[in-house]
């Protein structure tokens, strides 16, 4: 008899549990409660992780399809936009060695490749500010929309910071109260399994036995299921980011009018990097360090300096990293979402958007049955395993391009042992044609698209072989491009309001509805 798949039981709260809960929920509202369910088991008592968290733009299209107001998200959640990432002192170390990652493409990303061009001497800006305005617009404190934009909509792209501790209780709401989902608060003591290794229901205190056709894990790095039942190994990668704990705190304002960044801040150490993310209330700040190259004093010590006064009556929360991921993520009716998968440091605030690309996945190809698990399982592994493989190379990639040398860590990131091959054949391609829209980035669904490898590279001194002659043809349009952006720069920094500003009208006011 062919075995429907009709009730998901994800275990974990969290981000992780509600938003993959979210997710699946309103991709398959028109089946629920009738023949379908999504049920969230949730422990009372695991505290959630909240440092300031930072999101990808998808967010935006996410909350979007899930139904929540973008002006109640803002109210609820502690939010503030995001429109990319400063990284001070990776370069070389001084006060002035800084670059930005934005979240918008170059000028006529489409039409022509600037970078060239940029290389060529044909704009005196850095390369940010040449094919972009999101760098100055972040420079100048300024918000990427107006009070009269319409929700998710946007002068310039963004994301968002958010306050983990707000959302996952904002998202159990919004999930129970609009889109169905069953929440059980409850301890899994012992889980159950078919004579094929299946799960097959969860043994609760004090909710009993809950039977599931596809169990999700959202346990963290606990990974109640796939690891500590379906035995799934790990594979670690501590030999390619050497990164493996951080000290976070909770930084106050120094007064309430105080700007916020609209930008995430990664400013790098002896050893690691310390983020900086703004919120409405506070900042989240953190060190991610390596502690096999500084010890865990002298890591709080570089944190604190960077707080400053403020850090003097905080007290730094530890939190370990175990840089890594499962070897498969999908096994039997099983699939691990969010730090039970696997977990790198946040350099590029990839955790949430892997949260976000693995729920959206698992709700389009929702197995109908049972018979058909072991192929949709196949499929997604092999796509995982690509996007964690991309989200390592690009994280060594800032590693790999600094020119310090000062500590024993820097030189340790230029152990050609510790490069992944990829990255490696990608380098000496880059060193003679600039990334772009050729093959390295042949996928749909990337998770860094060549500009960003732009951003990166160029922000960091790299350099391409240009031959002129080679360029002659686009040398009009590169002008035109180059001027485009500088004169739509200008317009913008002229329109767009102060981030705190816009804030502030959100939640007394909000946004326009779609």
């Amino acid at each position: 008899m062919v075995k429907a798949v009709r009730n998901v039981v994800i275990v974990g709260g969290g981000t992780a549990g509600w938003l993959t809960a979210a997710i699946i929920a309103a991709k398959h509202q028109a089946k629920m409660p009738h023949d379908f369910s999504v049920t969230v088991v949730e422990s009372p008592d695991v505290p959630i992780i909240g440092v300031g968290e930072g999101t990808w733009p998808t967010m935006r299209s996410t909350l979007k399809s899930i139904g929540v107001s973008e002006t109640d998200f803002f109210r609820e959640c502690d939010a503030a936009f995001k429109q990319g990432a400063l990284f001070a002192k990776w370069t070389t170390g001084a006060e002035d060695d800084a670059y930005y990652h934005p979240l918008v493409l170059p000028q006529r990303f489409g039409q022509i490749n600037l970078a060239p061009h940029w290389l060529a001497g044909e704009s005196n800006a850095n390369f940010c500010d040449a094919v972009c305005p999101q760098g100055q617009v972040c420079d100048e404190g300024l918000a990427p929309k107006t009070i009269g934009t319409a929700e998710f909509e946007g002068q310039q792209n963004y994301a968002y910071h958010l306050d983990a501790g707000k959302f996952a209780p904002f998202m159990q709401r919004h999930c129970t109260q609009k889109l169905g989902v069953r929440y059980v608060p409850a301890d899994v003591q012992d889980v159950t399994q078919h004579d094929n290794g299946d799960i097959r229901s969860l043994l609760t205190m004090p909710a009993g036995e809950i039977e599931g056709d596809l169990f999700i894990d959202c346990t963290g790095m606990h990974g109640l299921l796939l690891d500590r039942t379906l035995g799934v190994p790990f594979r670690e990668l501590r030999d390619v980011l050497f990164c493996d704990t951080a000290l976070a705190m909770q930084v106050p304002y120094p007064a309430p009018d105080s700007p916020i960044a609209s930008h995430t801040i990664s400013t790098a150490q002896s050893a690691g990097w310390i983020w900086d993310i703004g919120l409405p209330t506070r900042r989240g700040v953190g060190h991610v360090f390596s502690s096999r190259h500084i010890s865990e004093d002298e890591a709080e010590a570089e944190l604190r300096a960077y707080v400053g006064p403020a850090a003097s009556d905080l007290t730094a929360r530890k939190i370990k990293i175990r840089a890594g991921h499962r070897e498969v993520f999908w096994k039997n009716n099983c699939v691990a979402v969010g730090m039970a998968a696997g977990f790198l440091e946040p350099l590029e605030a990839s955790a949430i958007v892997l949260i976000e690309l693995s729920a959206r996945m698992i709700a389009d190809q929702m197995p109908a049955c049972r018979e058909v698990m072991d192929i949709v399982s196949r499929r997604y592994n092999e796509k995982t395993h690509y996007r964690w493989g991309r989200i390592v190379d690009f994280l060594k990639l800032h590693y790999v391009l600094s020119q310090r040398r000062d500590t024993k860590f820097w030189r340790d990131n230029m152990d050609p042992a510790s490069i992944p091959d990829r990255l490696k054949d990608l380098l000496k391609l880059w060193s003679y044609q600039s990334p772009w829209q050729h093959e390295e980035f042949d996928r749909v669904d990337e998770v860094f698209p060549s500009a960003s490898y732009q951003y990166v590279l160029y922000g960091m001194g790299f350099r391409t072989a240009v031959n002129k002659v080679h360029l002659a043809n686009d040398a009009r349009e590169a002008e035109r491009a180059f001027r485009e952006n500088h004169d739509g720069t200008q317009r913008l920094l002229t329109r767009l309001p102060r981030h705190r500003d816009l804030i502030s009208k959100i939640v007394e006011y909000g946004l326009q509805p779609i």
